[in-house]
């Protein structure tokens, strides 16, 4: 934790991992200083953020309780999925200071009337985080904006929280990319609505992104045969691991449904979109995995499964994609009264220890956990 908090003194003691000077021509001239490093998340808890101009949205409305947007939601994900890889999936944190000495020798920075202006979302989630005691607590990056100029301070908060890309989700989304694929969902889900946009953060939206992941885990390699990509699509864990590719190339494949290429791949996503849909949720809170001492599974206190982690999800829906087939020109989850879904349980549970070492983020990424499920699956549906 810090040694001292802001809300003692004026100073406050920022421990960090390494730290650098990275001031450009312009901010010498102007008597200002920019440091950036990385630092313990334990160091950002106790920071104020009166100089952002957007302090932690869950907390923001005092007693009333308010939904965590995607953003929280993502964010929180990482720390539980991913927190080994926070450090490069989180933008990090910018906090503007009044002065800054660096003690490298102690490995910490005092800061002079120090305020989070880009980040409070990120301070808050890790704030939640930390207090359940977690095994592994992530370093973050930092940029320490020093200077003693209010109004440049002001300008600085509010451009760092305006100045938004536009995501590819929003790009396909006014593009109408996502409507064919929303109609057919709604057939087998009533009311079902797709992430469109970067606006869209209620719970009613079904996330655009993750669905698409889930459709190329679902795919049979023959679809890919007639495409450019067909050579690379021999693994899946891109689709666990790479959720923008899945979405560019979810995009590629929109815009080319009507080429030979591409129109089989294409109907194929537009047919079993609700089948694959229910297939992923079925899984994430699958009962079968009880009594299985998984530690990354999340279970209620009378031992229910409440959710599985993707890392472990995606190979066993992957699996499924011996089982698509296409009937009466539709594409379709044939599944053999035989198969038991108990035998890929058992399969996942041996690679999550043997071949993932207890990881569920190494599971979704090692080709051989998806192949060795695949393999129970084929020979299932050989028998159909």
């Amino acid at each position: 934790m810090p040694l001292t908090t802001p809300r003692d003194r004026s100073v406050f003691n920022f421990p960090f991992h390494c730290c650098r000077n990275i001031s450009g021509p312009e901010d010498q001239k102007s008597n200002r200083k920019v440091l950036a490093g990385h630092a313990p998340a334990s160091s950002f808890l106790e920071l104020e953020d009166d100089e952002n101009v957007r302090e932690y949205l869950v907390d923001a409305l005092g007693k009333q309780k308010r939904t965590p947007t995607l953003v929280h939601q993502a964010i929180r994900k990482t720390l539980k999925d991913n927190p080994e890889d926070f450090s490069i999936l989180n933008s990090g944190i910018c906090i503007v200071a009044r002065g800054a000495e660096i003690d490298e020798g102690k490995k910490v920075i005092r800061l002079d009337k120090p305020s989070i202006i880009n980040g409070s979302q990120t301070q808050g989630e890790l704030n939640r985080y930390i207090e359940q005691k977690p095994e592994f607590v992530p370093h973050v990056k930092f940029e320490i904006i020093v200077t003693e100029d209010q109004d440049l301070v002001a300008e600085v908060a509010i451009s760092r929280n305006f100045q938004n890309d536009v995501r590819a989700i929003s790009i396909a989304g006014r593009r109408g990319q996502l409507d064919e694929l929303e109609s057919s969902l709604k057939e087998s889900i009533t009311g079902a609505k797709l992430r469109k946009s970067e606006s869209d953060l209620t719970e009613d939206y079904i996330d655009s992104e993750k669905l698409i992941q889930v459709l190329f885990a679902v795919t049979p390699d023959s679809l890919w045969s007639t495409t450019s990509e067909g050579s690379t699509m021999k693994s899946k864990t891109f689709t666990y691991s790479q959720k923008t590719r899945c979405l560019k190339l979810f995009q590629k494949i929109e815009e080319e449904k009507d080429s030979e290429s591409y129109r089989n791949l294409y109907q194929f996503f537009l047919d079993v979109v609700g089948p694959a849909w229910k297939l992923y949720l079925k899984w994430k809170t699958h009962q079968g995995f009880q009594g299985s001492a998984l530690r990354s599974i999340q279970r209620s206190d009378d031992g229910r499964i409440l959710d599985v982690p993707d890392g472990i999800v995606f190979p066993i829906i992957a699996a499924y994609s011996a089982f698509c087939s296409k009937s009466r020109g539709k594409w379709q989850f044939t599944i053999p009264s035989a198969f038991k879904e108990q035998r890929l349980i058992g399969a996942a549970i041996a690679d999550y220890k043997d071949v993932a070492d207890h990881n569920p983020q190494t599971m979704g990424k090692k080709h051989a956990c998806y192949s060795r499920l695949l393999e129970i699956t084929q020979l299932y549906a050989e028998l159909v």
